[in-house]
């Protein structure tokens, strides 16, 4: 499994990006997608996550209401709509894909991912 992300870039603040991860090697069965960020002197950050089978996308306190995270089943990829965005978000964001459906309470952890795609910037300006 392939994971390519794309869409990061330089906004100011209040603005909006989206994000896109198109995985490649997945065959027929659910799988479960989630963004991460990472930034200098914090801990990486698990942002959002959706199965591809069912149920919507689960969010950080620290992003919800602002974020929307979205799945075509077709196209196997995942986009993350980000609106509002504070200086705050400035991070790597990278995509992370497991083949099986997670549940809530462990989706949003680095540790339940098998695989996992290059980074993209991310940077709101104040």
């Amino acid at each position: 499994v392939q994971l390519q992300a794309s869409g990061g870039g330089l906004v100011q603040t209040g603005g909006s990006l989206r994000l896109s991860c198109a995985a490649s090697g997945f065959t027929s069965g659910d799988y479960t997608m989630a963004w991460f960020r990472s930034a200098p002197g914090k801990e990486r950050e698990g942002v959002s996550c959706i199965r591809a089978r069912g149920g919507g996308g689960y969010y950080s306190g620290s992003v919800k209401g602002r974020f929307t995270i979205s799945i075509n089943n077709a196209k196997n990829t995942v986009y993350l709509q980000m609106n509002s965005l504070k200086p705050e978000d400035t991070a790597v964001y990278s995509c992370a894909a497991v083949p099986r459906g997670l549940i809530v309470g462990v989706c949003l952890g680095a540790e339940s991912y098998n695989y996992w795609g290059q980074g993209t910037q991310v940077t709101v300006s104040s």
